[in-house]
């Protein structure tokens, strides 16, 4: 296969020049040709091409009309088109480019990586991430397969065989993920963000950097968690592996609403199937949901030794009413205490394989166990009664205040860690029988992507013909709850459109915890309001709902300039 050399040369319209890419990359490979591709915009230069490849092309397309360094090509002939023709008939961009030798290797080219990216709701971040890391290590001429451990599992699971060959493994997650497998390798370990957002440096990066993994030895594994990571990670950790227990029973206990009325759960109903489903969904997936936050928090930090004690723990909190605070705090008292009983307990060679299997998982039950019954739990029970209370009962300026503050939170970074303070904190009091603060994120998650699609509708002349060409994309995502469908809007102009979808988002959220709505269900975004019972004030809601996509879509006709060219 034949590679040809391309420079993207954007000024400052450096989305439009990713797509741009992307457009001719598809469109290579539907004739067989390979493409090198520099893209220079105002954010810097991506994939810059080493120097020989440069003095020794015979062709380049040249596209874009900003600073493009063409001295260096010496004898090359250059084919000049716009980012626009590119966008529209990408195989008609590349037709006068004729087929070029293969340029030469270079001492970085040629890598078998594989990859595994995750984050705590699996579902945007985990597919962009292995998206960018995809298409960097494509660029950078290098091979790479990458597993994603996204919110229906793992897919694309790497082999034995894949991994034993691979160079480097790179680590692109938000939460925990277990690294046993890949004992012996050069790992390197990164969030989500910097693979969506610059795939090439961080490669470039993680093959600089990478060290050594651990071999198969527990102790080893978690020295390397402890610390490469720290708490808001362990907690991410723990609410990625609550989630299912959450969705699953309060769809249950709405769907028992639905068949039995708001009395389905008494025992006059007993045997009937809408008092079988309530007693599933409330008496058994609820009642483990701060088990499960708790013992994964735990196996963040200490791995599976820490999981027994961290689930003891959690259930503990919950039958001493300690609730979800009570959970994340046994979550970490047993995931740290295991880890340093781990490092502090010594034992011959013949006896370390019981520390896993039995000695850790007892001495860690015992300290998490007896600290939640006569130290910790009885406060942190008064405390959840309070906070309970407190937020049932608000009505009229606290309530907005607090509307306000969850929705626009989940504006600010869209999936990133003010957006999953604000999710984690209402998904966890659903525990607690409190659903206003549900109600208020989720409608601040949905509104960013909706505002923008409503405002690309009504004021065209605010957006680029890329950007009204996906709006309908990312008005799907905001149905859906899926706030990173507004990411690259806000990457294009952040200081103007981020704090339009922030104060549409706080709207959303005030009115809706002003008018009391109740959530039961953490995700699904519009497709989950029909069912009876998962929502109340509907109607309200959806008002809510349009009225924070409308303040958004104003907003950002107020805050974003004209666009001067948008073709």
């Amino acid at each position: 296969m034949h590679a040809s050399i391309v420079v993207i040369a954007a000024g400052e319209r450096s989305i439009e020049a990713v797509l741009a890419a992307e457009a001719l990359r598809r469109a290579a490979r539907q004739r067989g040709k390979e493409l090198m591709i520099e893209i220079r915009s105002d954010q810097g230069v991506t994939g810059a091409l080493p120097a020989a490849h440069a003095a020794s092309a015979a062709q380049l397309l040249l596209v874009g009309d900003g600073e493009a360094d063409t001295a260096r090509f010496v004898d090359a002939q250059i084919v000049r088109a716009s980012l626009g023709e590119v966008l529209d008939d990408p195989l008609a961009a590349l037709a006068p480019l004729a087929a070029a030798p293969t340029p030469p290797a270079t001492a970085s080219a040629g890598k078998h990586i594989v990859g595994v990216t995750s984050c705590p709701t699996g579902i945007a971040h985990t597919f962009m991430a292995a998206e960018g890391l995809q298409q960097a290590a494509k660029a950078l001429g290098h091979v790479i397969r990458v597993e994603t451990q996204g919110s229906v599992g793992a897919q694309d699971a790497l082999s034995d065989d894949e991994i034993a060959a691979a160079d480097l493994v790179l680590i692109a997650a938000d939460r925990e993920v277990d690294l046993s497998r890949f004992a012996g390798k050069r790992l390197f370990k990164s969030g989500t963000k910097p693979a969506i957002n610059d795939g090439q440096n961080l490669i470039r990066k993680a093959l600089a950097e990478a060290n050594v993994q651990a071999g198969a030895a527990a102790a080893g594994r978690t020295i390397e968690k402890t610390k490469a990571t720290g708490p808001y990670k362990h907690l991410m950790t723990g609410v990625s592996f609550m989630l299912p227990f959450v969705t699953a029973g309060g769809l249950l206990i709405a769907l028992a609403f639905a068949l039995g009325g708001i009395y389905a759960f008494d025992d006059a109903h007993k045997g009937t199937l809408a008092w079988s489903l309530f007693q599933i969904g409330a008496k058994s997936g609820f009642m483990l949901m701060v088990p499960a936050l708790a013992g994964y928090i735990a196996y963040s930090i200490a791995d599976r030794p820490g999981i027994a004690p961290g689930m003891i723990g959690g259930l503990v909190a919950v039958n001493m009413d300690a609730g979800f605070i009570g959970g994340i705090l046994a979550g970490f008292i047993a995931g740290y205490g295991v880890y340093w009983i781990n490092r502090a307990l010594r034992l011959p060679r013949s006896l370390e394989g019981l520390k896993p299997v039995l000695i850790l998982p007892v001495l860690g039950t015992l300290l998490v166990g007896l600290l939640m019954m006569y130290v910790i739990g009885t406060p942190v029970a008064g405390l959840l009664a309070w906070l309970t209370d407190w937020l049932r009962g608000m009505q009229g300026s606290s309530a907005i205040l607090l509307g306000l503050l969850l929705g626009g939170m989940m504006a600010v970074d869209m999936g990133g860690p003010v957006n999953k303070a604000s999710y984690a904190f209402s998904t966890a009091l659903i525990s607690s029988q409190v659903y206003t603060p549900m109600a208020a994120t989720m409608i601040g998650g949905m509104t960013p992507p909706l505002g923008i699609a409503l405002a690309t509708w009504l004021f065209s002349n605010r957006f680029t013909a890329e950007e009204r060409g996906t709006a309908g994309a990312a008005g799907v995502l905001g149905l859906s709850f899926v706030t990173e469908g507004a990411i690259p809007y806000a990457a294009r102009d952040p200081l103007r459109t981020i704090p339009a979808l922030i104060l549409g988002s706080a709207v959303a959220g005030a009115i809706s915890m002003a008018a009391g709505v109740e959530l039961k269900v953490p995700h699904g975004g519009v497709f989950v309001l029909p069912i009876p019972n998962a929502v109340t004030h509907l109607g309200i809601y959806l008002v809510a709902l349009l009225a924070g996509v409308a303040v958004t879509a104003v907003a950002l006709r107020v805050l974003k300039k004209p666009v001067t060219s948008p073709a």
